[in-house]
């Protein structure tokens, strides 16, 4: 199951692998299709002052889940947990499209995010489940391209639904989507399944929600929302980080933690975490002010502008699917290293030709830096996840993603700050040289930041793939305690909950 030749869409494992890349749709497309429709929403709904929490909320809860989701992976097995996300998408979507204010819709956004953090991570994790290292470049190459066909048919099915139909059907268009997924995945993937006691740890949960919670919506909303000295701020930043700590004390007594923490002292893990976190800047900084910067410097419609952008999501892939040819020859390490350099190269050119604003210029330089950040996040994040046990892959492929949510977090709380500094600095009036001079600021960020990514990058231990591929121990859990009938229950009255061994089967394969 393993050759060359069993790869792509028409292969054995290709219905598995269709079916991530349709449930990676499910959320490439909502990122990219609901911002061309907000005009549309709060002039039928209201609430002009409240919409910007609709990505807000989505972006909070997608994070705070994603470690949970994680561990349950880890514990329940992929299958159950993709499929809970889906559904939960699924009932948000459906909801969103009967939304009746701006409130209402900004809570179903919010069980959105909750079926976009079990979803996203899966994705990674299952294809990590089913091909070889040497393999998963290539189909991350497929999954990433779907952000890259998402980017341009995001933007134009939103503006098509609001303009000659409703905005209600960008909500109502994920639900075929997510039911053929989910047919797909049910249908396709198998797990074998292993009874064996297991201990949730429901406290840890708990306190790591609640504590991210607010620590990343005093980020999110710092300076927007509330003063950053203000009590909501202090308070949410104090307490945030007081659970946390309280965290800290009770993973380090729990059976099994939702959060191993011995699994943040690798060096390799450290890291691709750090690194992740510099990608989740760079994206935020170039998504979120490249539009902006263009169509108030150049004069380019809003459509042109999204294009310009989607020239990252289109280089992403390229390199991407190409990047296992390199880390197979050359390590981990030096592809990454390479990767971060051309994506430092791309910010370079795009804060240098800020001062002489070009759609070309800038597009070519979002392609470059998404050449880059393909030949980064694709090969850090194989090399975390085979670095671990199957038991663990789950864990270290949430972290990382959660990680690149807390980059980009942080991200717009540092380039919010910088620009509207900038901004007020020329008279605090949104002239096209203010934005234009605040969007150079936010560009020189991205120079540092992406800078700073290479000398994460300079961490990672010296590592070939065949030096951390646990392909053939990876499914096992790690544990030998005594396999107990279905349903039974262990001594501390826990339920007995399923394990799963490694290498899930499929019904197409033979392998």
């Amino acid at each position: 199951m393993s050759t060359s030749s069993s790869l792509g869409l028409r292969s054995e494992r290709g219905p598995i692998l269709i079916a991530l890349m349709l449930s990676t749709s499910l959320i490439a497309l909502d990122s990219t299709i609901l911002a061309t429709a907000v005009p549309s929403i709060v002039a039928d709904l209201g609430g002009l002052s409240q919409f910007p929490w609709l990505f807000s909320v989505y972006l909070l809860a997608q994070a705070v889940s994603v470690p949970v989701y994680a561990k349950l992976a880890d514990t329940l097995g992929r299958k159950p947990v993709i499929l809970v996300g889906i559904a939960l998408f699924l009932l948000g979507s459906i909801l969103c499209g009967f939304a009746w204010s701006m409130g209402s819709l900004i809570v179903m956004r919010a069980l959105q995010g909750l079926g976009a953090g079990a979803v996203l991570p899966m994705t990674t994790t299952i294809a990590a489940d089913i091909y070889t290292v040497a393999e998963r470049a290539k189909t991350q190459g497929y999954i990433a391209s779907v952000w890259a066909v998402s980017s341009v048919v995001g933007p134009t099915l939103g503006g098509v639904f609001s303009q000659f139909a409703s905005w209600r059907w960008i909500f109502f268009v994920n639900i075929p989507f997510c039911l053929l997924a989910a047919w797909m995945l049910w249908r396709s993937y198998d797990e074998s399944v292993e009874r064996r006691r297991h201990r949730i740890d429901y406290a840890g949960a708990a306190l790591l929600t609640v504590a991210l919670t607010l620590l990343i919506l005093a980020v999110l909303e710092g300076g927007q929302a509330w003063a950053w000295s203000s009590w909501q701020s202090i308070g949410s930043f104090g307490v945030g980080a007081v659970l946390l700590a309280v965290f800290g004390v009770v993973e380090r007594r729990a059976a099994e933690p939702v959060l191993p923490l011995e699994v943040l002292t690798r060096r390799l893990i450290v890291a691709t975490c750090l690194i992740s976190i510099g990608i989740g800047t760079v994206l935020v900084g170039l998504t979120s002010y490249v539009p902006t910067f263009l169509e108030r410097s150049t004069g380019a419609t809003p459509i042109v502008a999204g294009l310009a952008v989607a020239a990252l999501t289109i280089g992403w892939p390229i390199s991407a699917s190409q990047s296992g040819r390199l880390y197979m020859r050359v390590g981990f390490r030096p592809t990454a290293l390479i990767g971060l350099v051309v994506a430092s190269v791309g910010a370079v050119s795009l804060w240098l030709t800020s001062s002489t604003p070009s759609v070309w210029a800038t597009a070519g330089s979002c392609l470059v830096v998404g050449l880059g950040l393909g030949l980064v996040a694709t090969p850090t994040l194989i090399a975390a996840q085979a670095s671990v046990p199957w038991n663990e892959r789950a864990v270290v492929t949430g972290t990382n993603m959660f990680m690149r949510s807390v980059g980009s977090a942080v991200g717009v709380a540092i380039f919010g700050a910088i620009a509207n500094a900038v901004i007020a600095s020329r008279g605090g009036d949104a002239s096209r040289d203010a934005v234009r001079a605040g969007s150079s600021a936010v560009f020189l960020a991205v120079v540092v930041a992406a800078l700073v990514s290479i000398a994460a990058g300079l961490l990672m231990p010296h590592t070939r793939a065949e030096d951390v591929e646990h392909d053939g121990p990876a499914g096992d859990t790690g544990d030998t305690g005594d396999s107990e009938p279905s349903g039974g229950r262990d001594d501390s009255g826990e339920p007995d909950l399923p394990d799963r061994v490694p290498q899930p089967s499929t019904r197409t394969s033979t392998a």
